[in-house]
């Protein structure tokens, strides 16, 4: 009888320590698959960072390309109008004034349309309308007495 407790004692003892062994093992494996997801996730994170810095730098190039050929086609556009007004000749001295006149009547006009906006547009519209109608008169000033003084004494 003692051979066979003796067996029974081995056979407890070792399923226990295997029961134990497995346990182990499975909470190793536990903590083995918590850290690859974690290791996993802060891969994603990286990626996504990547992806979105190349997306940024990407909008850039972008942004930085649409610049110059705005640029490039604005400066075209300025030399075509400065060709086209040099290229107009002189006429009757009633038709040289009213042109001459022109210029200076519309930067009024425009200055005009600025203040009035100013002081009839509700203060929420006041910034937007204001900001646009003060760039077309600032514009029209500079350019039409800007450089164009320079064309007519070049003639």
């Amino acid at each position: 009888m003692s051979d066979v407790i003796g067996i029974a004692a081995s056979a407890a003892g070792g399923g226990l320590f295997g029961l134990i062994g497995t346990t182990l093992g499975r909470l190793a494996g536990f903590f083995e698959k918590r850290q690859s997801i974690a290791h996993e996730e802060r891969r994603w994170l990286h990626e996504i960072k990547l992806a979105e810095t190349q997306a940024r730098a990407s909008a850039q190039q972008a942004e930085a390309a649409l610049r110059e050929t705005e640029t490039a086609g604005r400066w075209a556009g300025l030399q075509a109008s400065l060709a086209a007004d040099a290229k107009i000749s002189e006429s009757y001295r009633w038709v040289d004034a009213v042109r001459a006149l022109t210029r200076p009547f519309l930067t009024v006009l425009l200055w005009g349309i600025a203040t009035l906006i100013w002081f009839s547009a509700t203060p929420l519209d006041r910034v937007v309308i204001t900001e646009t109608a003060t760039f077309a008169a600032t514009a029209a000033t500079l350019w039409w007495f800007g450089d164009r003084a320079n064309i007519a004494t070049s003639r």
